[in-house]
């Protein structure tokens, strides 16, 4: 399990720095950077697979999709919910809306953990149970504020726990799943690439970008490979908890972007960081649990 933790703390740390890298990559707009990200993030996830050995995955799964056609109907309902998460995530950042999907990523794990319990009958941990009731808190303090949540964050909240049920259900919850995800997505990747192709000029007066976008690959590559290495090693309860970790890292992401937290947003915010520390915790103890049963 210590592997999922890891592998989930990294895929957060290397979104979060995806949300603040969109900033640099002017004039380019949320759906051409969504673009070539996706054109970008295939081959080096390829790359990966044939490294690991992991593209006979690929292989089985469009075997299975000749056996039984309507698979592919699932495929295509999971690859368009990523899509949109993707899309989303680089868009927020560059029209000032960075910490209402960051307010989605904070929900998610509850919304992870209801699903776990009620789809999969999955038990919390004393400390996982503290830290759902400290998130609870802030949840409730922003309803109670606004009477209700952003399209941006219900988007989120919503979208990522029926995307994952419907990979398992699917059987593609693994990276031969994410690549046939991917794979799906680069008719609309080509499409907006069409629409609004680079020009020189815009190469000429922004040159950073020869290296700003092939960097891009191999980030959001290494980011979707680690989160979906974690969600197959971890629970799906726990694995949806670990989730806090990036919406911190959003939120700092946002104040540095300009966005600012109201005095009236800190009692939503406050009981969730608390959460997320309870979770570290967690994660400290369990990997001292396994450093004692190994020696």
């Amino acid at each position: 399990m210590s592997k999922g933790i890891l592998s989930s703390v990294v895929a957060s740390c290397l979104f979060a720095v995806m949300y603040f890298y969109t900033s640099l990559m002017a004039p380019l707009d949320g759906e051409e950077i969504f673009a070539w990200r996706t054109l970008l993030t295939l081959p080096c996830l390829t790359l990966f697979m044939l490294a690991t050995k992991d593209w006979k995955l690929v292989g089985s799964l469009l075997a299975r999709v000749r056996q039984a056609p309507v698979l592919l109907l699932g495929m295509i309902g999971t690859s368009w919910l990523m899509g949109v998460q993707l899309w989303l995530f680089l868009w927020a950042p560059l029209h000032g809306r960075s910490l209402e999907v960051s307010m989605g990523y904070f929900l998610l794990p509850l919304a992870m953990v209801l699903t776990g319990r009620l789809v999969y009958g999955e038990r919390l941990s004393r400390l996982q149970k503290i830290a759902v009731a400290c998130a609870v808190l802030g949840v409730g303090h922003e309803l109670y504020q606004n009477g209700s949540f952003a399209w941006e964050t219900l988007v989120v909240t919503i979208g990522y726990p029926i995307y994952f049920v419907l990979r398992r259900r699917c059987g593609t919850d693994h990276l031969g799943g994410l690549w046939c995800d991917m794979c799906l997505l680069l008719p609309w990747a080509l499409y907006f690439v069409v629409q609004n192709p680079l020009t020189a000029a815009d190469l000429a007066e922004h040159p950073a970008l020869y290296g700003l976008i092939p960097l891009l690959g191999a980030i959001s590559a290494s980011a979707l490979i680690a989160y979906v290495l974690a969600s197959r090693l971890l629970p799906f309860s726990l694995f949806g908890l670990l989730s806090y970790v990036e919406p911190v890292l959003l939120v700092g992401v946002a104040l540095l972007l300009g966005e600012t937290i109201g005095p009236d947003q800190w009692l939503t915010y406050l009981p969730i960081w608390a959460a997320v520390l309870v979770l570290i915790l967690e994660g400290i103890k369990h990997l001292l649990r396994q450093r004692r049963r190994s020696v």
